[in-house]
């Protein structure tokens, strides 16, 4: 039995940690977690003990976010936070036989700073993003460093990349993110064709993110063409359907019912309905034949199913236009975006263009969808990440 602790840094690597988590305590181990930012919610749902107070911060970091978003999380207190944190992984660090790292340069610091043996999920860094990963000073130093055991990159192509920078073997066994999914591959049925629409999870920026999404849909409710669509909100609880009712009730959306077993709403606005799902991120991930994102994890997991993304550049403070730029880059030609608009109705017009052209595409390209899965190998790579990785810790 091991004595591991988990430090995650941010809500999609919560979300990879606490997946990993499970296989470490079936086979035995004592497995606890220490979410740097976040209040660690994905670890509670599924038990992990989580080390000292958290914090929801409502970017979820510093990284790709908008200058007002950073200096909030700054005068919000997240500096004096991470030094409590830091601290605190020092100070339990005889507490474990190893770290497990998950995330980018922030946990990566905890763990070697805490002179502690540590493996690592680089899943903040990727050579997609300008051919070659240049590494944030002085990140590459820890990971010469004695004490990472080893590396487990988020592709093919960082794998190689770091391999070469670092002169140490960097693996790559697929993203933990992608195992949640998996066990819905089990239930194939056939369903009309669905779109996905994913507005984030964090207060406000949900609330603009939504807004902007029903603009887009309310543009194009006069086509009747919709009506046989399916379009469905995956929504976080904290977004509650009398906020939802009272806001789409000021746009003049007709409530039709709610569904089954209280899982979800509908409403309709021209000839286009809508349905909010809650606890459903992995079914309607699932079902969808593609999705709209303003989001971070969902849009790479879509990806990893092979289904294509349109964006909508938002005003941050996470889902900025360099936030979706990046995320482009990272996942590649099967997510599309308005980005040459003057104006908001522009952006507006040009996106329903793109979800015209995507649908159009997926009904009429054969190859469209087999390249999306070559895309998808490439990127996010196989399932069942979690036991390779875990089996790969277990034989060193």
């Amino acid at each position: 039995m091991s004595r591991i602790l988990i430090l995650s840094n941010g809500h999609g690597e919560d979300l990879s940690g606490s997946l990993l988590a499970k296989y470490f305590v079936k086979k035995g181990d004592l497995v606890e977690a220490l979410p740097i930012v976040g209040d660690g919610e994905n670890y509670k749902k599924v038990n992990i003990r989580i080390i000292g107070k958290t914090k929801k911060f409502q970017t979820g970091g510093i990284g790709y976010n908008s200058f007002k978003g950073r200096m909030r999380e700054i005068l919000g207190g997240q500096i004096i936070y991470l030094l409590k944190k830091l601290y605190l992984s020092y100070k339990l660090r005889n507490k474990y036989d190893f770290y497990f790292v998950i995330g980018d340069i922030v946990p990566i610091f905890f763990a070697w700073f805490a002179k502690k043996d540590f493996f690592t999920y680089l899943v903040a860094y990727s050579s997609h993003y300008e051919g070659k990963l240049k590494l944030p000073w002085p990140c590459k130093f820890f990971l010469i460093s004695k004490y990472a055991k080893k590396i487990y990159a988020r592709d093919f192509l960082t794998a190689n990349d770091l391999t070469q920078q670092l002169r140490k073997k960097v693996s790559f066994m697929g993203n933990p993110f992608m195992d949640k999914l998996s066990f819905l591959k089990k239930e194939s049925k056939t369903f009309p064709f669905y779109i996905g629409l994913f507005p984030g999870s964090r207060f406000p920026e949900i609330l603009d993110n939504l807004q902007i999404i029903l603009e887009v849909l309310e543009t194009m409710s006069n086509l009747k063409y919709f009506e046989s669509i399916k379009f469905d909100f995956a929504i976080v609880n904290a977004l509650t359907l009398e906020k939802i009712w009272q806001m789409l009730n000021k746009r003049t959306w007709i409530y039709l019912e709610k569904t089954i077993k209280n899982r979800g709403s509908e409403f309709k606005y021209g000839f286009i309905t809508i349905k909010f799902s809650w606890n459903a991120f992995e079914e309607t991930l699932f079902k969808s034949n593609f999705v709209i994102s303003m989001a971070g994890t969902a849009a790479e997991q879509a990806i990893g199913l092979a289904k294509p993304v349109i964006q909508i550049e938002g005003k941050g403070p996470q889902f900025t236009k360099s936030f979706a730029e990046a995320q482009r880059r990272l996942l590649g030609e099967y997510v599309f975006c308005a980005t040459n608009y003057t104006n908001k109705k522009d952006q507006i017009n040009q996106t329903i263009n793109l979800i015209l052209k995507v649908i159009y595409l997926i009904k009429i390209d054969n190859k469209l969808l087999s390249s999306c899965l070559d895309n998808a190998n490439l990127r996010i790579g196989d399932s069942n990440a979690c036991t390779k990785i875990m089996d790969d810790i277990k034989a060193s």
